[in-house]
């Protein structure tokens, strides 16, 4: 009676924290809709409808609505940040504000409601550097220079890459000769290299932190509702998830940036204008490589990067390193086939034009670059000068000006961001946006020099953020502590800089190696998809548990209600991500749920069938299936965390999802499931597990299926073939495995593949885009390499300008970037090679461990090497099963089979639940085993099999029947997964049956299958 009290207790307290928990999602949303509904009023009545003031224009009509459309986003955040203190509904605290309320709804992923999912790289070059005082020791360079080229193909850590490359370039040279200098007294040239080491992953470690804990603060003032920023230390990354986030530039500059703040002199055009006619009269043989006494004119470059935030592995730390993006020139390189047509430098910059000396088409800006740095042409320029561009991609403007940077050879600027004691956004006279800045008492007097200078001479002051110009004023007079940075800034931009100056320099910055962006209309297709999955899923589960089971069902039901209720409950409770792969598996537990109850029902059933009474059955029925429902659950559980530890992004959801449901399903499945029995039988009232279509199903069935196992292995053995020969047959790699970028691209109509497909070849320089349709031809999915290894802030705009370039001829005509970014760019993905190695590696690791974490734990129930034997060759059976159909049906079905996190996921899955079956079939042998310990093997698995059946075809086809829905109505992001899981389930129940039980036949010689149980003293191993 103590253990029904806490079971109705527990049962009690989840229902309400649950109902509690997704009461704030429900107000939320009530709140918001009617902010939206004011929203719109507002704009009904301040803008005309496009047709009615631009009639018969479509392209005014489209430009006009666009604008429109951004003031209602504008005029609902207003609303909604006026109202955030307002109450919306009363908690345990009392009243309870939109704003808090917001905090505690449910959370929806990247990909139910667009938004950003960035992975960044902490970088420690620039840390060593200066940890030994920018030491210019060539083997300290080439070290730094072999360890970044080893990280992209290692699972290592930097420092660890860094001392093993050292240590073969110098055998017995002391690291402390390298760091004493640079130590602070922490260690000396007489250290031992241990010391050093310990020493340099502190610093490393703490570089770490002070960049974690910078961005932390630079998301928090970015203004994103329910940032999410997890550190992983022991790769030196980290991932940020932004929902709802849209202007996706600003937050790539918002998280990338160090906050190099520099001051610079500039040269002027006529300070320049002799070395740019001589420029333009050796341009020809430049080209042509007819120079004399030079080497040849450099190979054409495809790398359209602006000069901004320089890559710094490797060079050394020089202003020109600081602020140039110059441009290797080696023969082996390739260039922009538009301006390799230019045979005059004035076509590629427009000199006099704008700001700085020049201004430059976005196309020509790194050709330009390599052009100026070649040392033909350089020659020409003062030694000092540093070519670098002008920001104005905030204003998509695609014309940037140059500058050049007087350096005096400096390695430092005569004043850095350091001298900044504080910095706000402000407007100037004008209205305009400006960052008005404070400086320090030792900053100021320089300043006041710079300034003083400036006025006199008139010679612009560059404002330097990260190698990008931001402007380039001439002071009026000598300035004090009081300044200000101008340029074309937005309020939030103005603001951004702001807070990037006062939260300060990043130690140790921060590259994006990973981005996955998912538009809202995408978002919208994978809610609408996944609900309709859950709902379809859920109705169909619940009536076939009504015609199997009869009134049982009901039972069944009422434990996958409260199932469902508490993991979504408990989701909204820790705050966790829902994400479409969290749906898929909320949708795969509605089938697994179930399968705890046709578990217990089936053995229930059986004893009925044998003649016991009602209740002793009912006893026996629950007391017989709790091992095996156990075991299912603990393989499944482990193979979920396995999951949850190596997954990133959407499928760490997906695993959390699974987690959760599995553990609710042994609390509802088993104990609420026989209370609520119990509540029946008290009030003497029976229920019924019989229908006439179950009574006929499987009835006595007496099938020979060991006698077909020499079949079974030859089925196998072609199953072992076609799994090496998917090997050489080659997969269809996502962008996660493979790196590169991926757009998935929306058309008002069908269009032609291989046309588009040569027209961004022409556009990405002559690199072959992968193509692949989304339901039709109307919707591709684009994958390209290129511009991958380029690290710069721009190169991901480079690369869209191009993609957006290649698809014109399938656009409507005139349109702009921001309607192709909103409209048709339904969503991308960007995974460097550093990071898809990573990945590929983890996916390995936990399949690997998955397998062997399952034979141990299935060792130590069974205590027989023979059934973890079976277990793995089932489990193998059916990875390789996946792999060949991925593999030989991947340009066959109209629907992209990819390798990639969500196959891992479903192969991960399928090992899971494919113990399920194979552990209940086991658990039947052992028993089976006792009872006739004299009878062959053959007859003993035989009949262990035959009495397993309908659980085994019933467990299946719950699970089946849902992943099936979810397949069908689910949407493209789950589709592979779905896909791979239904061969899972079909390859898993075949493998349970005719490969798992059959190996134990011929394993083992002549010991009997419960040998070892049958020596033990308990014989509590009874199980069904």
């Amino acid at each position: 009676m103590q253990l029904k009290g806490l079971v109705r207790f527990f049962t009690v307290l989840l229902i309400i924290y649950s109902l509690y928990q997704l009461s704030f999602t429900w107000f939320v949303r009530s709140h918001e809709k009617k902010m939206e509904a004011k929203a719109m009023s507002y704009i009904k009545k301040t803008y005309p409808d496009a047709k009615v003031k631009y009639p018969g224009n479509e392209d005014s009509q489209a430009i006009y609505q666009e604008m429109v459309d951004k003031e209602y986003q504008k005029r609902l955040q207003r609303l909604l940040d006026s109202t955030k203190d307002k109450t919306v509904t009363y908690g345990i605290n009392g009243a309870v504000s939109y704003k808090k309320a917001k905090a505690e709804e449910l959370n929806l992923g990247l990909d139910l409601q667009g938004g950003m999912n960035v992975t960044l790289e902490v970088e420690m070059t620039g840390l060593l550097r200066s940890l030994t005082n920018d030491s210019k020791d060539p083997n300290f360079l080439s070290a730094i220079q072999n360890a970044n080229n080893r990280k992209l193909n290692s699972g290592a850590d930097f420092v660890t890459l860094f001392i093993e490359e050292y240590r073969k370039l110098e055998k017995t040279r002391p690291l402390a000769s390298l760091f004493a200098g640079g130590a602070s007294g922490k260690i000396d040239i007489n250290s031992s290299d241990s010391k050093v080491e310990s020493y340099i992953r502190k610093e490393a470690n703490d570089a770490f932190d002070r960049t974690y804990n910078k961005l932390t603060k630079r998301i928090d003032q970015f203004g994103v509702a329910q940032p999410a920023i997890n550190p992983i230390k022991e790769k030196n990354r980290i991932n940020v998830e932004l929902p709802g986030v849209k202007d996706k530039d600003r937050v790539r500059k918002l998280l990338q940036t160090t906050a190099n703040l520099q001051f610079w002199e500039t040269y002027r055009l006529q300070d320049l204008q002799q070395a740019f006619i001589n420029v333009e009269n050796d341009f020809d043989g430049f080209l042509k490589g007819t120079l004399k006494d030079t080497v040849a004119a450099p190979a054409p470059d495809t790398t359209n990067a602006i000069a901004a935030a320089p890559d710094t592995a490797g060079k050394k730390d020089t202003a020109k390193d600081k602020l140039s993006n110059t441009i290797d020139t080696a023969k082996d390189k390739k260039i922009d086939n538009a301006a390799a047509q230019k045979k005059s430098i004035g076509t590629i910059i427009q000199l006099g034009a704008g700001e700085g000396i020049g201004l430059v088409e976005l196309k020509d800006t790194s050709t330009l670059l390599q052009y100026l740095n070649a040392p033909q042409l350089r020659k020409y320029f003062p030694s000092d000068a540093v070519f670098a561009y002008g920001d104005v991609s905030r204003q998509g403007s695609k014309l940037y000006p140059l500058y050049v940077l007087r350096t005096y050879n400096r390695e430092k600027a005569p004043l850095e961001g350091d001298a900044i004691s504080k910095a706000e956004p402000q407007y100037d006279n004008a209205g305009r946006p400006i960052v008005s800045i404070e400086m320090t008492n030792p900053g100021a007097v320089e300043w006041g020099k710079i300034t003083e200078k400036s006025a006199r001479d008139k010679i612009p002051i560059a404002i330097v953020l990260d190698g990008t110009v931001y402007s380039a004023p001439i002071a009026e007079g000598k300035l004090g502590n009081r300044s200000q940075i101008t340029g074309n800034f937005t309020i939030e931009t103005a603001t951004d800089l702001a807070n990037i100056l006062k939260i300060g320099k990043l130690d140790a910055p921060a590259k994006i190696v990973q981005d996955q962006q998912v538009g809202p209309t995408l978002g919208k297709q994978a809610i609408l998809g996944g609900s309709r999955a859950f709902f379809i899923s859920f109705i169909v589960i619940f009536l076939l548990m009504l015609v199997y089971y009869n009134t049982s069902g009901w039972v069944a039901n009422i434990a996958l209600i409260l199932n469902l209720l508490f993991t979504i409950g408990i989701l909204a409770g820790f705050g966790a991500t829902l994400t479409a792969p969290g749906i898929a598996g909320l949708v795969l537990t509605i089938g697994m749920a179930v399968d705890t109850n046709v578990i217990i029902y089936e053995r229930i059933k059986e004893e009925l069938s044998k003649g016991k009474g009602y209740i002793p059955a009912i006893n026996e029925g629950y007391k017989r299936s709790l091992p095996p429902v156990l075991d299912a659950h603990v393989t499944t559980l482990l193979t979920a965390i396995i999951l949850f530890y190596f997954g990133l992004g959407p499928v760490k959801g997906f695993a959390t999802t699974q987690i959760i449901g599995i553990l609710l399903s042994l609390f509802c499945g088993i104990l609420v499931s026989r209370w609520v029995s119990d509540i029946f039988t008290t009030k003497k009232k029976h229920l019924e597990y019989f229908t006439s279509l179950s009574r006929r199903v499987f009835k006595h069935a007496k099938f020979k299926f060991i006698e077909y196992r020499k079949v079974a292995y030859v089925i196998s053995m072609i199953v072992l073939a076609l799994g090496i020969a998917a090997y050489f047959n080659g997969f269809d790699y996502g962008v996660e495995f493979k790196g590169g970028r991926s757009y998935q691209v929306k058309f008002d109509k069908p269009v032609d593949v291989e046309k588009v497909r040569d027209e961004l070849r022409v556009a990405f320089g002559g690199e072959n885009p992968v193509i692949k349709t989304i339901g039709d031809n109307a919707t591709l999915d684009i994958t390209t390499s290129y511009e991958i290894n380029n690290t710069n802030i721009t190169a991901d705009s480079i690369v869209e300008s191009k993609l957006m370039e290649g698809l014109k001829n399938h656009l409507p005509p005139g349109i702009s970037y921001d309607k192709f970014d909103s409209q048709y760019k339904q969503g991308s993905n960007k995974v460097l090679p550093t990071i898809s190695d990573d990945l590929k590696s983890g996916a390995v690791k936990a399949t690997i461990f998955a397998m062997l974490i399952i034979f141990l734990y299935i060792f130590v129930r069974f205590r027989d090497w023979r059934y973890s034997l079976g277990t793995i060759v089932a489990l193998l059976h059916d990875v390789l099963v996946t792999l060949a159909v991925f593999s030989f049906a991947r340009t066959i079905v109209p629907f992209p089979l990819e390798i990639d996190q969500h196959f891992i996921a479903a192969v991960l899955t399928v090992i899971g639940f494919s113990m399920n079956d194979t552990v209940i079939v086991f658990d039947r042998i052992r028993e089976d085993s006792r009872l006739m310990p004299n009878a062959p093997k053959t007859e003993v698995i035989n009949r262990a099999i035959n009495e397993t059946l309908s659980r085994t075809i019933m467990t299946s086809l719950t699970v089946f029947l849902t992943i099936l829905i979810l397949f069908i109505v689910g949407g493209e992001v789950t589709r592979g997964f779905a896909f791979a899981m239904l061969i899972g389930v079909i390859t898993g129940t075949y493998s349970s049956i005719f490969v798992a039980a059959p190996i134990l036949v011929d394993l083992g010689g002549k010991r009997g299958l419960g040998q070892k149980a049958v020596k033990e003293k308990k014989p509590a191993e009874t199980k069904g």
